[in-house]
């Protein structure tokens, strides 16, 4: 037989009230903090050896050096065969090209490009396409991600954003083309 909601209500109620009074339940206080009395701590030395005499300290090698330290020089046999492996010989890298080196271009497009108030660089090309558009003005590396100009114009060949389009042109702010050459990576 189940007990009824009454019963089942009251033992919840009093375990949570022994749960969350637990000084009802029998529990204590803690203690007070004191600190830890002194004569509780004494001084020990042991010494290292039975003899108690003093022992001597080597130097220290050169440079802070274990006692494994391998020579640079240092020939290295196998056991048991006596064969003495032979070292790397010295290897020369060459010093790095000075300047900005780009790989060679796929292909290279000449035309117009013109300005695009959409905030992308379109071309008749994927997109994520990297390209070097040069102009009168210089050189910036873009990726395409908008598709155009127009196949009506075959001399139109780039769309700019316009802040791009002014920086690569180098002409005053009413021109709308200039002469572009587009190197495709």
């Amino acid at each position: 037989m189940r007990p009824g909601k009454k019963v089942a209500s009251a033992v919840s109620i009093a375990v949570l009230v022994l749960v969350a009074l637990p000084g009802l339940a029998g529990s204590r206080l803690s203690s007070p903090e004191s600190p830890i009395d002194a004569a509780a701590f004494r001084l020990d030395q042991i010494n290292a050896f039975a003899d108690a005499e003093g022992v001597v300290i080597d130097p220290l090698d050169p440079a802070l050096r274990s006692a494994g330290f391998i020579a640079s020089d240092a020939t290295f046999i196998e056991p048991g065969t006596g064969r003495v492996i032979p070292t790397k010989p010295p290897v020369g890298q060459p010093d790095a090209a000075r300047g900005t080196v780009y790989k060679p271009p796929r292909y290279t497009l000449s035309g117009y490009g013109t300005f695009y108030d959409n905030g992308t660089t379109a071309m008749r090309l994927p997109r994520g396409t990297v390209i070097v558009v040069c102009g009168n003005g210089g050189c910036m590396e873009r990726v395409v991600n908008d598709y155009g100009p127009s196949a009506a114009n075959p001399e139109r060949i780039i769309d700019l954003y316009r802040p791009d389009f002014f920086r690569i042109c180098g002409c005053p702010s009413w021109s709308g083309t200039t002469r572009v050459t587009v190197k495709v990576y």
